[in-house]
């Protein structure tokens, strides 16, 4: 029997590709936020209402963020960051629903989520500053520190990917344990302080994320 809590719960193969639960919850939210921005968005008013306005609430309150990182124009940045912090506040989330276990609880999807701010500060900064340019932080201050710079780059993906994933695994350690030792209606409090770790851990994974993109387009080393 296999008691690895780190295991994947493999569900079915398409083809030679296991498929396991943490996928099939993270297509399902994929497709959740699909949904839901389509239905706020298709009949779009100047007076909004309801699902329009809670959508608005939140690009404007992550407009505002974005700005207060970066200084500068947070449009071109926000279809990456906000879909990154919706997705995270959501897989997050989905950890109160009985049967569930949050996606981001499995190593993968931290990593992949990492790996996407890794691309995207790049492509950014790429963009931003043009290859010489770009290519130039990497010297500075001094053409020794090439090989600790371009470290760097690789460190602080694999810091952002665990921070992530080690505080929703630890969350559903210590619940699956209380559950455990104290029944059902005990653990309730821990599942509210979920609720709040969940949120604040996708606040942090963004604001490092546009840290990271600010660094990259603004040509400084880390």
């Amino acid at each position: 029997m296999d008691i690895n809590p780190l295991a994947p719960d493999i569900l079915f193969h398409i083809g030679p590709v296991p498929i396991d639960r943490a996928v099939v919850t993270t297509w399902a939210i994929m497709a959740l936020l699909t949904l839901l921005s389509w239905l706020g968005t298709r009949r779009a008013t100047v007076h909004a209402g309801g699902l329009q306005a809670v959508l608005e609430i939140a690009v404007e309150a992550l407009e505002t963020q974005i700005r207060d990182v970066l200084r500068r124009d947070p449009w071109p940045y926000l279809p990456i960051l906000g879909s990154l912090f919706l997705f995270i506040v959501v897989a997050n989330l989905s950890a109160v629903i009985p049967g569930l276990k949050p996606p981001t609880a499995h190593l993968e999807t931290p990593a992949a989520l990492a790996i996407i701010v890794f691309l995207s500060a790049h492509a950014f900064g790429l963009r931003s500053l043009g290859p010489v340019n770009y290519l130039k932080r990497y010297v500075k201050p001094n053409p020794i520190l090439l090989p600790l710079n371009i470290l760097a780059e690789f460190t602080r993906t694999f810091s952002l990917m665990i921070r992530l994933f080690g505080n929703m695994m630890s969350h559903e350690f210590v619940l699956a344990i209380v559950v455990f030792l104290a029944g059902l209606l005990l653990p309730v409090p821990f599942m509210l302080l979920g609720i709040l770790i969940g949120v604040i851990q996708a606040y942090i994974f963004t604001i490092l994320a546009t840290v990271f993109i600010g660094a990259a387009v603004s040509g400084e080393a880390d």
